[in-house]
């Protein structure tokens, strides 16, 4: 049976690319690759947990106004929430088929994602705790799967400072896809960590957090004697710093200037150079 268009098109498969440099940057820090492991998990991530995440708080949220990667989103009905379910399920089987360990934290990212979407729970709701429930799953926590589950190592020790790094790069990118979102927020009960700060305050919370991230890998890169990748993450991220620069100004002189489209333009920036950076480095170092 054929899915309905408002649920193909609230499951919001795209918006999975905004998500993916967590695992380029986490598989980039592999020292003998598991690629079989790497590509099914890869999958796994950006074909149903994303998806199945950004379906249920669709069906939950019932947005009339534009939301991440879509401008006029349809209306969910009860089949978006049972395929959202369905996803989960599915993909709850196949992860504890790679490894008990990453299935494990697949349902924790499933069970942290509902709480934060629930109506009778709701952690959206809550500007930091909200905040600190994106973050940790889809910056840590996610890492923290790849990381395992993709490498040859048995029992891989995880980086303590890779997993800071990757919460900060989330927390840096997350509030200015919430910029544009503050009436409609408001109207839904909702108070973001972007409210809170206002939409000034966001732009210069997520470049201090862009900074700190990347002075923890400046950090790490040197202690392993690899600063020359450092370097290489730096060229590919000036892009995205020009852009943000000049928006930021455009937004300070004019707060209307923090619109939909303009966020998705950041959104696809950040995204595009950050997992190029990565990849780049990862190849650097399997195959230079």
């Amino acid at each position: 049976m054929l899915l309905k268009k408002s649920t193909i098109q609230l499951l919001r498969f795209p918006f999975s690319f905004f998500l993916m440099p967590v695992f380029w940057f986490a598989l980039s820090f592999i020292q003998s690759i598991n690629w079989l492991n790497a590509i099914v998990v890869f999958l796994l991530l950006h074909l149903l947990l994303y998806p199945a995440s950004n379906g249920y708080n669709s069906y939950m949220d019932r947005d009339k106004e534009s939301i991440g990667g879509i401008e006029k989103p349809m209306e969910p009905s009860y089949e978006l929430y049972v395929t959202s379910v369905f996803m989960d399920l599915l993909g709850l089987l196949l992860a504890s088929l790679i490894s008990i360990k990453f299935g494990l934290g697949y349902l924790c990212y499933i069970l942290f994602s509902r709480l934060y979407s629930w109506r009778k729970i709701r952690l959206k709701q809550y500007p930091v705790v909200g905040y600190l429930t994106v973050i940790l799953n889809q910056g840590a926590l996610v890492f923290y799967m790849v990381f395992q589950v993709c490498s040859n190592d048995q029992s891989p020790s995880v980086p303590i400072d890779l997993l800071f790094a990757a919460s900060l790069l989330i927390g840096g990118f997350y509030p200015i896809t919430q910029v544009y979102q503050h009436k409609q927020d408001q109207e839904d009960g909702v108070k973001t960590i972007s409210i809170l700060l206002g939409k000034i305050g966001t732009f210069i919370f997520c470049m201090t957090l862009y900074m700190i991230a990347f002075g923890i890998l400046f950090w790490h890169f040197n202690q392993h004697g690899y600063l020359n990748q450092f370097y290489v993450l730096q060229l590919f991220f000036l892009p995205v710093v020009i852009y943000f620069l000049y928006w930021f100004y455009k937004v300070w002189k004019n707060p209307d200037e923090a619109g939909f489209k303009q966020t998705m333009f950041m959104n696809w920036l950040a995204s595009s150079c950050t997992s190029a950076a990565f990849i780049t480095i990862l190849i650097l170092k399997n195959f230079g």
